[in-house]
């Protein structure tokens, strides 16, 4: 019985959502933390910008 258990298919899995994510595709890996820092970063330093040049 331990056997069959383990043998199948989450219906996930069988439905290849999982392995859309298991692919490895060619390209640049970014950190997820950059992807999100350098846009706060940036709304920062306009919001800076805005406050200290504009009176």
């Amino acid at each position: 019985m331990g056997d069959k258990k383990t043998s199948a298919a989450l219906p996930a899995s069988g439905a290849g959502l999982l392995r859309f994510f298991e692919d490895e595709t060619k390209g640049v890996k970014v950190d997820p933390k950059i992807v999100v820092s350098v846009p706060i970063s940036l709304i920062i330093v306009s919001w800076l910008l805005d406050i200290l040049l504009i009176p």
